[in-house]
């Protein structure tokens, strides 16, 4: 059942059967949490400050818990919810801290770049997978997740190129264990690098696979990085409408080149897979946010409650990861998307330099 199904199926009488079924998992990534932030406080008594933030040591924990035991079906539920829907509602909070006027302050230059950086890194992921032997529909699931949105992005091109079953399990298989890594090393590299709040927000937003995952990496450095890197991740988003519509294109060209009779016209993705519900909420509390139709005395709770309900959810992302989906997928998928990855920070750390948006 996708997040969708789960949000209202809950208004109806059925409802009440999925809410019970949900209720586990969610129970167990709330334990998960409530540990994680019990750590946190102990952190900061102890060391004077948190260098493990809660956010950061949910996935720790979650990821630890999974490895030694293999939650059941009675907990898939719940955690699949935490990890996707309540992350989803998270995002949608984060739109009530964002006003029209931060959308302008970001520039034509960035917006342009933002298109440019997805196209390049496309033609660079897919060019590394043919080159190491991938076949054409896996390279571009790879090169489409990779760039734009993940698992978003491979399944939304999947049916358009007619990939295979295998070709799509082994593209999704990298966007949750290298998700978590990248959530869980940006922070790392932004302290390392010495970047400041602004200029990582960029870095995450153009390199983190989903928009819920922008948020929980750039949560540790602030209000300001969390609210630049989702408005960059949901530019990267938007550019999955004209990948798609091109594949498409280029599928139909191929598909009438053919044999007539012999293919069936690719099917366009509907508008529900090109743009995701919580997005189009995030859009719609931005737009009540820059017309002042949200009180000021809400503004702080709704941003505790997208801060926590992302901890919630990286305690799920944890329980969710299997190590060993990396081994079952092959040593040529590992170094496609791993230098995939690469190219894509290599080629957003230079529009970074290239618009100066590391000055201070």
């Amino acid at each position: 059942m996708n997040s969708n199904a789960y949000v209202f199926s809950f208004l109806r009488p059925a409802g009440r059967a999925a809410a019970l079924s949900v209720l586990p998992g969610l129970v167990l990534c709330v334990a998960v949490t409530a540990a994680a932030m019990g750590l946190q406080a102990l952190e900061t008594r102890w060391l004077g400050r948190a260098w493990l933030e809660a956010l950061v040591l949910a996935i720790l924990l979650g990821t630890a818990v999974r490895t030694l035991w293999a939650p059941g079906p009675r907990w898939t539920a719940g955690i699949r919810f935490s990890a996707k829907t309540l992350l989803e509602i998270a995002v949608v909070l984060l739109g009530a801290t964002i006003s029209a006027r931060m959308v302008l302050q970001a520039g034509v230059g960035l917006l342009a770049g933002i298109a440019l950086v997805v196209v390049l890194a496309i033609g660079a992921s897919y060019a590394l997978g043919r080159l190491f032997g991938l076949s054409h529909h896996l390279s571009t699931l790879i090169a489409c997740g990779n760039s734009i949105c993940g698992n978003s992005a491979i399944a939304a091109v999947a049916p358009v190129i007619g990939a295979h079953g295998d070709d799509v399990g082994a593209s999704i298989a990298f966007t949750a264990v290298l998700g978590v890594a990248v959530v869980l090393g940006l922070p790392l590299l932004a302290s390392a690098a010495h970047m400041d709040a602004r200029m990582f927000g960029v870095f995450a937003g153009m390199t983190v696979y989903a928009v819920p995952q922008v948020l929980a990496a750039t949560a540790p450095a602030g209000q300001v990085a969390a609210q630049v890197g989702t408005f960059v991740k949901l530019v990267r988003v938007l550019m999955l409408g004209p990948v798609v519509l091109s594949l498409s294109l280029a599928g139909r060209r191929a598909a009438t080149a053919r044999a007539a009779g012999s293919a069936t016209p690719p099917r366009l993705p509907s508008l529900g897979q090109l743009v995701p519900w919580f997005i189009l909420g995030f859009l719609g509390l931005v737009a009540a946010r820059s017309a002042n139709l949200i009180p000021t005395h809400l503004l702080a709770p709704l941003s505790a409650a997208s801060t926590w309900l992302t901890i919630v959810s990286m305690a799920a992302l944890g329980l969710g990861v299997d190590m060993r989906a990396i081994a079952k997928a092959g040593p040529r998928v590992t170094a496609v998307v791993s230098l995939s990855l690469v190219v894509l920070g290599l080629v957003s750390w230079a529009l970074i330099h290239l618009l100066n948006l590391g000055a201070r």
